[in-house]
């Protein structure tokens, strides 16, 4: 049934049909939405027409779940827990000598154990352990039974061992932790004892094959380690040797450094000399240099005038005395002549002064100046010296650059050999210690209750998968059912407009539901009348109504049509031009006459005598008489259309029950005769090519096809709301009522 709601008005889709004609030219009718492929009311509806297969896949998948179950053999699951610590747990240094794990690889680390644990190698080494090659709970009792022939004991019973791993590779089970370092092993089993036996074996083989690892390492890491500390040993000796050697051939002294470390490290004897002479030139150059500019600065000077001179304590008493000298004579110059012999004495003693006073200048001048000679001569010698020094330290160089190499070479072996000894110390120490990298966290206990079947789990499997075939086959069912169902579709897929569509309606209540004038049905068909007003022009009033096959609801659909025109004060005509299957007098509780549609177009009876009124006051019914053997020939016969053409006048409405379409010539040469066929089109009945060829066999006759009523509609069939349907006359109802 449709939600679409039912008033005394055409339905929007039938509207848009009938609008267009009625629109100014270049003025188009507005454009309806196109509908969505994927919607929710698409999913609705094909849960609701599919809803007792989905069930029926549903309920088998569940029964065939439960029957699995319940025929399955129980099984039991023992789980045991180990312990790994990728960076080990020393007692003692030395004993990481296998780590390597970087906080990066700790993912790997452990899927690589859990790989171990699932190995067949691994499997061979609990089979031995539990000696299952001498034991039936594995192989079974009838073992020795398939004994090859020509095999010997040891062969057969490597064999059994084999046969037994592989039996518990395919039942044991572990997996990578994820938030922690403890790995499970689970082992299944048809006997509970047996499966946490086994669990409790492949823990401790496990832990066992990570200690016996760890002795293994050890071993072979001092081994190695011995092996070479006596190659490093040797290789050290020949090195420092061959140090040595070049060094005494090249005549190379090596000073040691205090604070170095390791031998043939400090200065040479010739490199220590030329850093004392270098030092020694810098030191002379300097105290020439300034000698010079002392010299420099009192070259062209007079003595007396010199700094040194003026500073001397000797001669400024000298010059001193002179001084007083030459008071004396000048005072006694005052009171004697010349040959005074005071004046005599004074004048000698003062000549005496200044060849002092000169000789002396003249001697710190003459100082200054060797002063600078001495200086000089001693930088050029030192300079000698250090171009000697030089030549030889670059020699020197040459082959102190080859005794580096060999002084490194032995130093890099000396620290290889301490390396190596301290290693090997530390491994020897710890060789005997278990790193306890693996470790038993919980032994497996013996399960009370089997893990499978799992009837909750089954169950929930059972249902989704029979959930998912549910959807399949309603999928695949949907796909291959081209059922016209929604309203869109008839738009969408005829190109023809929808004048209006008859809700669905039990047998039952149809008699009650078109007496009730208000009733859901009775208001749909308002709704169609009045599209079909619009529609059609008053002076085209002939209208046919037909489907593609019988029992479409065709002849209902004109009956109530022609009440309906009728009761608006139309003059109408009905018709039952269905010449092989009538059923217009049928519906309105009639005796089928004798004279009827086929007599008065052949005139053998008049209009007047095969008209039945009394049904409306302005509805007139001709109905079918006696069954004509050939009702193609009468249809198609000049009175037929003569007939019609002479009622147009009579009526305002003239409706025309016609034959279905397919397989019968009836409907399209009536369709030929009338001013528009209707098509009438049953829900979820008709496929979309059968109506698609029924309404092209019209449209080749050239009927005009005004439209189609989509009968028997249900809307949760089409996906949409129950209550959408007739929430406007509801409305209506209760507006009425207040």
């Amino acid at each position: 049934m449709n939600d679409r709601p039912i008033i005394s008005a055409p339905d929007p889709a039938p509207r848009a049909g009938w609008l267009d004609a009625y629109m100014p030219e270049g003025q188009l009718a507005p454009q309806q939405p196109r509908p969505q492929l994927f919607n929710l009311a698409t999913i609705r509806g094909v849960l609701f027409r599919q809803r007792w297969l989905m069930l029926g896949a549903i309920a088998a998948a569940l029964i065939a779940g439960m029957v699995v179950t319940l025929l399955s053999t129980p099984m039991y699951s023992a789980t045991a827990k180990i312990n790994i610590e990728p960076y080990g747990v020393y007692i003692l240094e030395g004993q990481d000598v296998d780590q390597g794990v970087s906080p990066s690889q700790i993912y790997d680390y452990l899927a690589t154990q859990v790989e171990v644990i699932k190995s067949r190698n691994l499997a061979q080494l609990v089979a031995a352990e539990m000696k299952l090659d001498q034991r039936t709970a594995v192989l079974g009792k009838d073992i020795d039974k398939r004994r090859p022939p020509n095999i010997s004991d040891e062969e057969w019973r490597q064999r059994k061992l084999k046969m037994a791993g592989a039996y518990l590779a395919s039942r044991v089970s572990s997996q990578v932790p994820n938030e922690n370092w403890v790995i499970p092993i689970t082992f299944t089993s048809e006997s509970p004892v047996l499966a946490a036996e086994v669990a409790n074996a492949y823990a401790k083989v496990f832990v066992s094959l990570g200690t016996r690892n760890s002795i293994e390492d050890n071993k072979y890491a001092l081994d190695y380690l011995r092996e070479q500390i006596d190659i490093t040993r040797a290789r050290l000796a020949q090195a420092e040797g061959a140090a040595n050697d070049y060094a005494r051939n090249t005549g190379i002294i090596v000073q040691p450094v205090a604070g170095s470390e390791g031998e043939g490290t400090g200065t040479t004897l010739t490199n220590a000399n030329l850093a004392n002479i270098n030092q020694r030139v810098t030191d002379a150059r300097a105290a020439r240099i300034e000698a010079e500019q002392r010299w420099r600065a009192i070259q062209n000077l007079p003595a007396t005038q010199l700094p040194e001179v003026q500073s001397n304590g000797l001669l400024s008493s000298m010059v001193t005395e002179r001084t007083s000298k030459l008071s004396q004579l000048a005072e006694l110059s005052q009171r004697y002549n010349d040959d005074f012999p005071q004046i005599q004495a004074l004048k000698a003693q003062i000549g005496a002064l200044d060849q002092q006073i000169n000789k002396a200048a003249s001697d710190i001048k003459a100082g200054v100046r060797n002063e600078y000679i001495v200086a000089r001569n001693r930088e050029q010698a030192l300079e000698s010296e250090l171009s000697a020094l030089t030549s030889d330290t670059l020699v020197e160089q040459d082959q102190k650059v080859q005794l580096g190499v060999l002084n490194r070479e032995a130093q890099a072996l000396r620290d290889q050999l301490k390396v190596l000894l301290d290693r090997y110390n530390q491994i020897n120490s710890a060789a005997n210690v278990n790193r306890g990298a693996v470790s038993l966290l919980d032994e497996a206990a013996v399960p009370s209750a089997p893990y499978e079947p799992n009837i909750w789990r089954n169950m929930t499997l059972a249902l989704v998968f029979g959930i998912a075939l549910a959807g399949a086959l309603a999928v695949l069912r949907e796909a291959l059912d081209d059922r016209i169902r929604s309203l869109e579709d008839i738009e969408d897929r005829f190109g023809l407009p929808l004048l209006g569509h008859t809700p669905h309606i039990a047998e039952r209540d149809i008699e009650a539901e078109g007496t009730n004038r208000f009733s859901t049905l009775m208001e749909s068909y308002s709704s169609i009348r009045a599209a079909i007003d619009f529609t059609l022009p008053r002076n085209r009033n002939i209208i046919q109504f037909t489907s593609s096959q019988a029992s479409e609801g065709k002849s209902t659909t004109a009956v109530i049509l022609a009440e309906l025109f009728a009761s608006f004060g139309r003059k109408t005509l009905l018709i039952d031009a269905d010449l092989r299957r009538p059923s217009v007098a049928r519906m309105l509780d009639m005796e089928r006459p004798k004279v009827g549609l086929v007599e008065v177009v052949l005139g053998h009876a008049a209009f007047e005598d095969a008209i039945v009124r009394g049904v409306h006051e302005q509805l007139d019914i001709l109905p079918v008489g006696e069954i004509p053997p050939n009702p193609a020939e009468v249809l198609a016969l000049r009175e037929m259309r003569e007939f019609l053409e002479r009622q147009r006048e009579n009526y305002s409405m003239i409706i025309i029950d016609s034959s279905p379409v397919l397989g019968l010539a009836d409907a399209p040469m009536i369709s030929n005769l009338v001013d528009g066929t209707i098509f009438v089109l049953e829900a979820n009945k008709v496929p979309f090519g059968q109506a698609r060829s029924a309404i092209r066999r019209l449209q080749f006759a050239g009927a005009n096809m005004l439209g189609i009523i989509l009968t028997k509609y249900r809307a949760l069939d089409a996906g949409e709301s129950y209550n959408y349907q007739y929430q406007y006359y509801r409305y209506d109802t209760i507006r009425s009522n207040d």
